[in-house]
């Protein structure tokens, strides 16, 4: 007898070892480290403080606060909190407390009741229920186990959010300020263009220039006011979208406007990181994490479905009062218990709990791969933020370079024309081309900064 106990114990253990799937986190063939330089990273997370811009900083705190993105990842991180507690509490015995009073009549058609009892009578009873299911295969476990998986996903989640909001908010700050720079310096090229036109007209009406060249200096000023509407278009969709980011309400949206300085720094400010930093530290970016943890979560869910193909063992009590009389309920015959349990094996569901294992190892290997490509779509993106920031900030030297040799120029041609060498028209040429040069520059700057803000977002912030 005792060998078959032992035997039976035994073959329960080896059950429950064969419900539960030990999770690791798969291994993926990372470089040994990054191929290029970017820039370092922020100890405290703000890493939008490269820019040292005081204006940037309140509007990046203001959109943490206000986003409607953000708070839509924090409540869902409340929720699975919440699913946590849920799943945990299975765990433990539950305790309930219940109270019943009925009256009711035996029908002497039906029933025969025993002499000397009433064919009516009441029935009070009290009772606390306690009841509590054995996890011996790590049914309930396994449900906690995805639970707390979920919820660190849902947490990843909301960084990944909060990070991608500050990234875009940067980018979006930047090209509010480069458009409104460039519709001052437009509207100056415009302005030169009108006065080298005007100084034609007053050589055409003098036969100095024929019809042909007239018609092509007007050409290029009306070329030149065509491109001031396309810029103020693009400046107000940038506002509306900023103001969009920064949660703001949608009158605010429609009527209020964003103010920012005017002022356009004229330097990179990008610490480089250093060569050869690790690239398992790219694994910590938020949806690189999001996407582990709802492999885990996954996993999980594999062992739950598995444990459902084993007994079921639970374990009841009544402690409790039962009387005729309300005021005899609580007196000393009126008490009552009962210890119970009960034990229920499937048997024949008609492939039910198989099906349900299987969906979940599908999904499972479903959630690996989706794992796998975003570790491969993040080194892809790393890779192409370092090359847009290094070929964003050639640009921006080769921009600065044309700017400075065509401000000497306009110095020339204003010295030549002091002096009779050249004529107002080489001097006004001189100034559009520079204006010219100022836009393009004012661009790569722009580009180069929103390059840091996506390279930052790429390795995780």
């Amino acid at each position: 007898m005792r060998r078959i106990v032992r035997s039976s114990l035994f073959l329960v253990l080896l059950a429950g070892c064969a419900s539960s799937v030990k999770y690791e986190r798969p291994p993926v063939e990372l470089p040994a480290a990054w191929k290029a330089a970017g820039p370092r990273f922020a100890e405290d997370g703000r890493w939008w403080r490269i820019y040292e811009d005081a204006q940037l900083d309140a509007l990046v705190a203001q959109a943490l606060r206000d986003n409607a993105d953000l708070l839509v990842a924090a409540a869902r991180v409340d929720e699975a909190r919440a699913l946590v507690g849920e799943a945990e509490s299975f765990l433990f015995p539950r305790l309930d407390a219940q109270g019943s009073a009925s009256r009711q009549r035996i029908s002497t058609r039906t029933a025969v009741a025993p002499p000397g009892i009433p064919r009516e009578y009441s029935s009070y009873r009290a009772t606390l229920n306690l009841s509590y299911e054995l996890d011996l295969f790590g049914r309930l476990r396994s449900g906690a186990e995805a639970a707390r998986a979920e919820l660190a996903a849902s947490e990843a989640s909301r960084d990944a959010v909060r990070l991608a909001l500050a990234a875009q908010l940067a980018k979006s700050y930047f090209g509010l300020r480069s458009l409104d720079e460039q519709v001052l310096l437009t509207k100056q090229s415009l302005a030169l263009r009108e006065d080298l036109l005007a100084l034609q007209r007053k050589r055409h009406r003098a036969g100095v220039i024929g019809d042909f060249e007239l018609y092509q200096l007007e050409a290029e000023a009306a070329a030149a006011r065509a491109q001031l509407p396309a810029l103020e278009e693009a400046r107000g969709r940038e506002e509306a979208a900023l103001a969009v980011l920064l949660g703001r309400t949608p009158r605010e949206v429609f009527e209020s406007g964003i103010e920012v300085k005017r002022q356009y720094e004229e330097t990179l400010q990008a610490p480089a990181l250093p060569a050869g930093m690790p690239s398992e530290l790219l694994l910590r970016r938020p949806d690189l994490v999001e996407a582990e943890r709802r492999l885990a979560a996954a996993n999980a869910r594999v062992a739950v479905a598995r444990s459902e193909m084993f007994p079921s063992i639970a374990l009841t009590a009544v402690l409790g009062s039962e009387s005729a009389a309300l005021s005899n309920l609580f007196s000393g015959p009126a008490g009552l218990w009962t210890v119970a349990a009960a034990v229920s094996q499937p048997i024949f569901s008609g492939g039910r709990t198989e099906a349900r294992t299987a969906a979940a190892e599908a999904r499972e290997r479903a959630v690996l791969a989706q794992y796998q490509q975003a570790v491969r779509v993040a080194f892809s993106e790393v890779r192409t933020a370092l090359a847009a920031q290094s070929r964003a900030r050639e640009r921006f030297d080769a921009e600065s370079a044309r700017a400075e040799a065509l401000r000497q120029t306009l110095r020339l041609a204003r010295l030549r024309h002091e002096n009779g060498i050249a004529s107002q028209i080489e001097v006004i040429d001189a100034e559009r081309g520079l204006l010219a040069a100022r836009i393009a520059r004012v661009d790569a700057l722009r580009a180069h900064r929103a390059a840091v803000a996506d390279l930052f977002r790429a390795l995780g912030g």
